[in-house]
């Protein structure tokens, strides 16, 4: 009888977890917001690296690599994108 009991609790979806949270936790939006900040200083300081070149105060190098790692940074940020929507496409899929 004692098994029937154990077997019981551990049924899926049954086990809500630990309900505590970390203090220091941030929620998905705030990640994907400082991640979205992030771009946009890369984007911003691509855009600084082409005035200096213009002006003659940096080199073609640092005006690249710039540009280079702002639109890396761009094109990650819209696969992450496209992969959310994909997830959330998929869970308005399932039936409840």
């Amino acid at each position: 009888m004692d098994d029937l009991k154990i077997q019981g609790n551990m049924q899926p979806g049954l086990y809500e977890g630990d309900k505590k949270t970390c203090p220091n936790s941030r929620g998905f939006g705030d990640v994907i917001k400082q991640a979205i900040k992030r771009v946009n200083d890369m984007q911003i300081r691509a855009d600084q690296s082409v005035e200096q070149l213009l002006k003659g105060e940096t080199g073609i190098h640092e005006t690249m690599i710039a540009g280079q790692k702002a639109d890396i940074s761009l094109r990650v940020l819209l696969q992450i994108r496209n992969k959310v929507m994909d997830a959330y496409r998929e869970v308005m899929r399932m039936p409840f």
